[in-house]
């Protein structure tokens, strides 16, 4: 059962650096570092939030799935959240897109993304805690159900 815990916690660590890392390399391809960096400071307790969000979430998955070797309908989940995430991190330098949009006709979707970019950040935030309570409801529930085995065992 340890190893397990300690093979979750690892799991949504990585998964956490990682959308910090798509965030980072994402915005910094886009838009430069120094831009880069100004809009981590300027939303960093957002882009910290989503991302352990989204870590916690893949350390609770990890985790549920070795107590129950048939975990399906919680993948689309953490898949669901984990997309509302990114999308709101990655909404933060859309924006600058707009130098690019007119060749791409993308004008009034970025003019909107980037008029709504805190509204998404709560969005995202919002899947990331919706998605944490279900996990972490089955997980309980999971746990039950393995302590009854091991009772009757």
């Amino acid at each position: 059962m340890t190893a397990n815990l300690g093979k979750a916690i690892l799991a949504g660590t990585g998964a956490a650096l990682a959308l910090l890392g798509l965030y980072f390399g994402l915005l910094t391809l886009v838009s430069g570092w120094d831009f880069t960096l100004e809009q981590f400071l300027t939303f960093r307790y957002f882009v910290i939030a989503l991302s352990a969000g989204f870590g916690i979430q893949v350390g609770l998955f990890v985790h549920l799935k070795a107590l129950v070797q048939g975990a399906r309908n919680q993948g689309v989940v953490l898949a669901t959240s984990g997309t509302a995430s990114t999308a709101a991190m990655v909404s933060c330098c859309t924006h600058y897109l707009a130098n690019i949009a007119p060749i791409i006709g993308a004008a009034g979707l970025v003019t909107f993304a980037t008029q709504y970019q805190v509204e998404f950040f709560w969005v995202g935030l919002a899947f990331n805690l919706a998605g944490i309570v279900y996990i972490s409801t089955k997980v309980i529930q999971a746990t039950k159900e393995h302590a009854k085995c091991v009772a009757v065992a």
